[in-house]
């Protein structure tokens, strides 16, 4: 053809146009690509920035700072020289605007918190006697109580009210309310504790007097003969039972049925008062660890669970009643903190968790948190004791006046705690349990509740789950991977695994709702035909293929290979039909009748309706279409070359299957095998209604769990923005990325090292 000819030039020219757009697309798809795969690179690290990011506060270590130092010692000076004033305690509002001091003369005195407190007013408890010797903080910033030299008792509370003018300017107004006094003795009181009965509101009293008398004094309401309220008093004499000891301090929970006494011989003595006319000696502790060491100060954390003691050499220790062989409860020492340089003699608690403030003699002041056992804040002493200190109800904060009457102002930022990396992954001993666990309940019903965070027992649930369903979906999908690549007619194939295949594209949520409304029932119904069907599946599946490779090829031979597997639909059928018909007499055979009340009584095993066999079917079912999809492509990838030359050398098809196709496409299986178990580990909505979300920690089988993803999806809604559990349930998500980063690493690794060695084997 000649180069001047019209047609072959045009010809020629838009072939080279062609080209050129195949090439402009080309180089636009590879763009595109490369674009699509850094952009979702980055988006991944964004979502993971954005979600640690999240998580830096609960490392955050606590830090306080010094907002103000003045001088107050002109407002506690007495008209009369005569009168030592002693400020027995002090306390703040909740803003951190106004402060009280509580003194020996029953005045109450209210100044602002600022660099140079003002004296808002005061206001003088009344009473029948010339001043007051003892004081009792009943409850933290609420209710006191005073004693007297006559031996009585003044209780009263202190509030503060919120007023707004024009919705915009705060204006805090405190009030002081004082309740009826009430004589407990003749002489005075040294120490007391005082509380009012919780059911009745009347009063409930333990005093140590002048003469070291310790009495129990408690005003019961009972109902008279014509249904009239009758008011009995008791007053108990209990000094024998100290056996000469001295008192060093007394304590009384807010629910009035324990008494606590320490004592100079470093002994605790521990009373129920569920009888207040007859107080019970329920046991005598050594609180120290040398008997020559006094117990110098007690207090009760938030809830009146825990009692924190601390002695003369400086030691601090936090106790509650725990279950002794689940025969009695008893009082231990639970958490040891670290000591303060000189004895204890100050401790004010927090109003919103186990934290509280601890001061020695030598005017030193920590910042303790019971739940965690550790020491976060140290504040600075100048050398002088403090006469009264107080824990802000926000914990935000600490107001401290030492004994030349200075007081400092802290500012506390501590958000988070009670988390670091022993609450969140170790044992805690928590309030109300008999030893140390790992637990997780983030909310309770009352304010008092202790919040436990630790994620080891939704990491267990995640791999507990995810192993469950893998022990019963890598036997059916790789096993039916073999069956359909190596035995299957290609056109029995090509029907069977896009059908399999589709089962990956039902919503979890359905799978979730069918196994939690109708699976978990039906199981508990036929429990005892689902243990025995396996055997009898597996029974009758041998003796029809047993009976089809006896027929004559005549017959068989008319059918294509591999048609014979479909056979056992039949034999499925059979043996569900022959399970359920064997289950009521079997289980009135074995299990008298009832098999979960024989296995609580043989194992000590509880039947959850929402265990694990309703999740390994449900989360079974969800993995088996990945694993085989991944599986028969690594199959029937092997070459034709290898399997025809294991049947040229005289093995039979299952032999070629297992030793020469099995082992070759090793590495595409293990493949499968690991992206199924991070599917399993993902999952969100199976998980989240078909197990209870139990948080437990328990391989039985008969109980259910909590994993890391349901976890999730259950408290974030109620997890209010920036606290606490908002940002752990963020830590849960990285510990969720990590365990499928570290299984997908893993994976891959693997996976080429078998590559590899098959690959050098094959050549």
């Amino acid at each position: 053809m000649s180069k001047n000819n019209p047609d072959s030039l045009t010809t020629e020219s838009s072939k080279q146009k062609q080209i050129q757009r195949r090439k402009f697309y080309d180089g636009l798809a590879r763009y595109v690509v490369y674009v699509g795969g850094v952009g979702i690179i980055f988006c991944i690290i964004g979502i993971l920035f954005f979600i640690g990011i999240e998580t830096v506060p609960l490392w955050k270590s606590p830090e306080k700072k010094l907002e103000s130092v003045s001088e107050m010692k002109g407002d506690f000076d007495s008209k009369s020289p005569a009168e030592q004033v002693r400020i027995f305690g002090m306390g703040v509002d909740e803003y951190r605007e106004q402060i009280f001091t509580i003194d020996s003369l029953g005045s109450v005195r209210f100044f602002t918190l600022e660099k140079e407190p003002k004296l808002l007013g005061i206001h003088t408890i009344s009473h029948k006697t010339s001043g007051y010797t003892s004081f009792y903080n009943a409850k933290t910033n609420t209710s006191y109580a005073l004693a007297g030299r006559a031996g009585y008792v003044k209780p009263f509370k202190v509030s503060f009210r919120v007023e707004f003018h024009e919705g915009i300017e705060r204006t805090i107004v405190p009030k002081v309310t004082e309740e009826e006094a009430f004589q407990i003795a003749q002489e005075s009181i040294e120490i007391f504790a005082y509380q009012s009965s919780p059911e009745t509101s009347r009063p409930v009293v333990a005093a140590y007097t002048a003469s070291g008398r310790l009495i129990t004094y408690a005003e019961v309401e009972e109902e008279g003969f014509l249904d009239e309220s009758q008011t009995q008093i008791f007053t108990t004499d209990i000094t024998g039972q100290l056996k000469g000891a001295i008192v060093t301090g007394i304590q009384i929970d807010s629910s009035t049925e324990n008494l606590y006494v320490s004592t100079s011989n470093g002994k605790v003595y521990h009373w129920a008062l569920s009888d207040l006319s007859s107080p019970e000696l329920k046991s005598v502790l050594s609180a120290t660890a040398d008997p020559g060491v006094a117990v110098t100060q007690m207090g009760f954390l938030l809830g009146h669970r825990s009692l924190v003691v601390g002695d003369a050499a400086g030691n601090v220790s936090v106790w509650f009643e725990t279950t002794n062989g689940g025969q009695r409860s008893e009082l231990a020492k639970v958490h040891v903190l670290p000591a303060l340089p000189g004895p204890v003699d100050k401790f004010s608690a927090s109003q919103r968790g186990r934290g509280f403030l601890a001061s020695d003699t030598k005017g030193n002041i920590s910042l303790y948190q019971a739940t965690s056992s550790e020491k976060q804040i140290d504040f600075p002493g100048g050398g002088k004791p403090y006469v009264g200190f107080s824990f802000a109800p926000k914990a935000n904060g600490v107001v401290a006046l030492d004994s030349d009457m200075v007081l400092s102002s802290y500012h506390i930022d501590n958000p988070h705690p009670e988390t670091n990396f022993r609450s969140l992954f170790g044992k805690i001993w928590y309030e109300g349990y008999d030893e140390p666990e790992y637990v997780w309940q983030s909310t309770g019903g009352t304010d008092e509740f202790e919040p436990k965070f630790s994620l080891t027992p939704l990491a267990y649930g995640t791999l507990k789950g995810a192993i469950y369903a893998m022990i019963l979906s890598i036997p059916l999908a790789i096993l039916a991977a073999i069956c359909v690549s190596q035995f299957l007619h290609p056109s029995i194939r090509n029907v069977v695994k896009p059908v399999i295949e589709v089962m990956a594209a039902l919503p979890s949520v359905v799978l979730g709702f069918l196994a939690g409304l109708w699976l978990a029932p039906l199981l508990e119904k036929i429990f005892v035909a689902t243990l025995i069907m396996p055997f009898i599946l597996i029974g009758l599946t041998l003796l029809v293929l047993f009976l089809w490779n006896r027929l004559p090829f005549s017959f068989s031979g008319r059918f294509r290979v591999g048609f014979e597997l479909f056979s056992i639909v039949g034999v499925i059928g059979l043996a569900v039909a022959l399970s359920l018909w064997l289950n009521g007499p079997l289980e009135s055979l074995i299990f008298a009748g009832d098999f979960k009340d024989w296995f609580f009584r043989l194992f000590d095993l509880r039947y959850d309706q929402r265990n694990m066999l309703v999740v390994g079917f449900a989360m079974g079912f969800t993995v088996i279409p990945i694993i085989f999809t991944i599986s028969e492509d690594a199959l029937s990838s092997v070459p034709r070359i290898l399997s025809a030359g294991s049947l040229a050398l005289g093995a039979n098809r299952w032999q070629t299957a297992i030793r020469i196709v099995l082992p070759t496409a090793s590495a595409g299986i293990f493949s499968a095998v690991m992206i199924g178990f991070g599917r399993a580990v993902g999952e969100t909505m199976i998980v989240l209604m078909a197990t209870g979300n139990t948080p437990i920690m328990d391989w039985s089988v008969f109980n259910g769990f909590r994993a890391l993803s349901a976890n999730i999806a259950v408290e974030l809604p109620e997890a209010p923005h920036g606290g606490t559990l908002y940002r752990v349930l963020f830590l849960a998500a990285i510990l969720l990325f990590l365990v499928t980063f570290f299984l997908n690493t893993l994976a891959e690794i693997l996976r080429q090292r078998l590559r590899r060695k098959y690959a050098q084997s094959d050549a």
